[in-house]
């Protein structure tokens, strides 16, 4: 049966021998290791990844990379027909023409000369043109040569041959594989044992036999309500680029010794999205308790909030503790 306590709290009442497989166990302080282990995703680092982005109205004549390739910074990737282009690099062979007349002339004429290279110089740099590319200009075409702007593997390619492509078009995305990024939750409680700087170590199921070193430079200032956990990221060194974005990783951050409340396992029920616990109130009185729960074993799983070092609570026969509760409350209904 159930009583009612004048708070509102109320409580299953069981006689002696209704249950005679139940017991009781307490709920006990264990010690945690020096070693915060977890499991991650691994992506690129987002400050590592570059948009090539089309500056100028045109059609793609010839693409030179394709997806996963890794490219060079300065390599070239497409060639691409522009009239824009062939524009702007008539109006710079023009002032550069034009300077030895102007030159002849006085101070004004010769900063006048001097304006107009360095304006057409700027227009054909905003338009993609790299300064070696327009040092070597001899004569306007409409075709020019797109140059990767940093080293790394080609992610995302939309540049199809014979495309009309208009400004700001992405054509490609490049991400660098020598530092990556591992994405790892953490529970609550565990957040006092971590910071950013921390050592760690990763290791995947592609090279069990391998370790990669990294450390913590995030730590999610958000904790997620329905798992109780946070997110951390850690850069690590990917040296030979064999961790790969979308790879799982178990990683292992170096920690101070400290303690933890655990809750044998068999003492938790799970209801539609929580567990419960009974406590023995004493008195064959018994409180059903929400808890929220961290890592777990076979044994026992760690108690986040709900309980504390000392309860004790129903292990044996704890899902018929639960079946009766439920048919308390519907007699009272």
């Amino acid at each position: 049966m159930l009583e009612r306590q004048p708070q509102g709290q109320e409580l299953l009442q069981l006689q002696p021998g209704t249950l005679p497989d139940m017991t009781v166990s307490p709920v006990r302080a264990a010690n945690l290791p020096a070693v915060l282990e977890t499991t991650g995703q691994i992506a690129f680092d987002d400050r590592r990844v570059a948009n090539i982005i089309s500056r100028v109205s045109g059609r793609i004549e010839d693409v030179r990379v394709s997806q996963w390739d890794f490219v060079k910074r300065g390599q070239p990737i497409l060639t691409l027909y522009s009239p824009d282009v062939m524009t702007a690099e008539a109006e710079y062979l023009q002032a550069r023409a034009a300077a030895p007349m102007l030159a002849a002339g006085g101070a004004d004429q010769k900063q006048f000369t001097q304006s107009m290279i360095e304006a057409a110089t700027r227009k054909l740099e905003l338009l993609g043109i790299e300064p070696d590319q327009i040092q070597r200009l001899k004569s306007a075409v409409p075709s020019f040569v797109m140059r990767a702007p940093i080293s790394g593997n080609v992610v995302q390619n939309l540049a199809l041959r014979g495309s009309a492509v208009n400004p700001g078009d992405v054509l490609y995305s490049l991400g660098t594989l020598d530092d990556v990024w591992i994405t790892a939750d953490i529970f609550e409680d565990e957040l006092a044992r971590i910071s950013v700087g921390q050592a760690l170590q990763a290791v995947t199921t592609a090279y069990p036999g391998e370790v990669f070193q990294g450390k913590i430079e995030r730590i999610s200032p958000a904790i997620d309500p329905s798992t109780h956990t946070l997110q951390i990221r850690c850069r690590v060194s990917n040296p030979a680029r064999k961790l790969k974005p979308q790879m799982l990783a178990r990683v292992k951050i170096m920690v101070e010794p400290g303690s933890t409340t655990v809750v044998p396992l068999d003492a938790l029920v799970f209801e539609t999205n929580a567990y419960f616990a009974y406590v023995d109130l004493g008195s064959d009185r018994f409180e059903r308790r929400r808890v929220a729960i961290g890592s777990w074993n076979q044994d026992y799983a760690r108690v986040i909030r709900g309980l504390k070092s000392g309860d004790r609570v129903v292990t044996g026969a704890t899902m018929q503790v639960n079946e009766l509760w439920h048919e308390a409350h519907g007699e009272r209904s």
